[in-house]
């Protein structure tokens, strides 16, 4: 099983519970109470004794003796165990449980319920263990849950509703599953889901239209088995969102307009799909792009020069469509050092390219893609600051 880095929010953690300020969690380390240097005093809550020692109990095999610690009622030594003071005064304990770090401890087992018990429960860290089933519906119940990384697992059936309900989450972690069927609306409408990981699992059915409306800043459904065209209305949102990776699904249809109006975008990769027709010009639009990646497509015409001028560049990968031409802006990508790759296209006197046959237009599919009238690259979103400069009226209206 693939090991995944941890990618930590803890810093967002820590400013958003000033009442855990003190305290940093460790992978797979020993619960550590950071106010002083004596030892942690013993929790007496009894409600998170039972939460996890009912956890204990769902592990069917743990090879590394992980949870061999988990014994008597002072939780706060438990291993991967990180306790803090509670955000509201408590009578019946001193100390609550804000982190559990468990990540690659090689645990097999479910989740139970009774992880809800944990109800100051900041972190949940479990990514690259073997865990399967269902995500229980209770840990909707977490209110101060602000970072939730389930990577890398053996977890399956529909998207786990229940994340839907975690009130304040800002991190959302399921790749490396086996979770399928449709991803749903709602996911997309959370205002405070900052990080979406959705990759590598067997989702299936269209994208979303609320796509466009999330205010995450990273996005991720690569290697899955969606259809269907990306969302025309993609790009007409705020400016937040910094990365999107499609890749490796089954997308068809033409790149929309909107797409060059996500002004803030540094990462955009729809590599491995099906998709048609010419690249829209507001890709000219994307100033803060540095890795583009639109490869294994069936994309034709000339590869616009405005986009080998984009000047933060620092990888453009086209290969593996059925351009048929180039610039010498292009050309010229070499001398920036920018990662360029054109091999398997239709451009005439390159090398590495595509048989005659394969270029004579069939291929491709000849889609010729409607653009919206009017949209041009001097009307790029963000130029004037607000985000939403260029829009025609009637996507105005309907952006909240």
């Amino acid at each position: 099983m693939q090991s995944i880095p941890t990618f930590s929010l803890l810093a967002t953690i820590l400013s958003l519970s000033p009442k855990i300020s003190g305290f940093m969690g460790i992978s797979v380390g020993v619960g550590v109470w950071i106010p002083g240097n004596a030892p942690p005093p013993a929790s007496t809550d009894n409600v998170e004794y039972i939460a996890l020692q009912s956890f204990k109990s769902s592990i069917s095999d743990d090879p590394n003796a992980i949870l061999s610690s988990w014994s008597g009622p002072n939780i706060c030594s438990y291993k991967g165990i990180f306790c803090s003071d509670p955000p509201e005064p408590l009578s019946s304990a001193s100390l609550v449980v804000a982190i559990v770090d468990l990540n690659r401890a090689n645990l097999a087992g479910t989740l139970t319920p009774d992880l809800s018990l944990l109800s100051h429960l900041s972190a949940l860290h479990l990514n690259s263990n073997r865990f399967c089933g269902s995500i229980p519906l209770s840990l909707s119940n977490l209110e101060y849950l602000y970072e939730l990384d389930l990577s890398n697992n053996l977890f399956s059936g529909p998207f786990p509703s229940s994340t839907l309900q975690i009130p304040n989450l800002i991190y959302l972690d399921l790749r490396f599953n086996s979770f399928s069927g449709q991803i749903p609306d709602e996911l997309f409408q959370n205002p405070n889901l900052d990080a979406i990981f959705l990759n590598n699992n067997q989702f299936q059915g269209e994208i979303p239209d609320s796509l466009w409306s999330s205010s995450a800043s990273a996005i991720n459904l690569a290697n899955n088995q969606l259809t269907g065209s990306i969302p025309a209305s993609f790009g007409y949102s705020e400016p937040g969102l910094k990365e999107i990776l499609l890749p490796n699904n089954r997308l068809t249809g033409c790149i929309p307009e909107g797409v060059g109006y996500v002004t803030g975008m540094q990462v955009l990769d729809l590599s491995f799909n099906s998709l048609t027709g010419h690249l829209p010009d507001s890709i000219s639009c994307l100033d803060g792009i540095e890795v583009l990646n639109i490869a294994h497509n069936k994309l034709s015409g000339d590869l616009p020069e405005v986009v080998c001028d984009l000047r933060n560049l620092l990888n453009l990968t086209v290969s593996y469509n059925f351009f048929s031409g180039v610039s010498d802006d292009c050309t010229r990508l070499l001398f920036r050092n920018v990662g360029f790759d054109l091999a398997g296209n239709c451009i005439p006197g390159r090398d590495l390219q595509r048989p005659a046959p394969e270029c004579d237009g069939t291929s491709a599919g000849g889609l010729s893609c409607l653009r919206v009238p009017g949209m041009r690259p001097a009307g790029c979103g963000g130029a004037g600051g607000d985000g939403m400069s260029g829009l025609p009226y009637f996507f105005r209206v309907s952006v909240p």
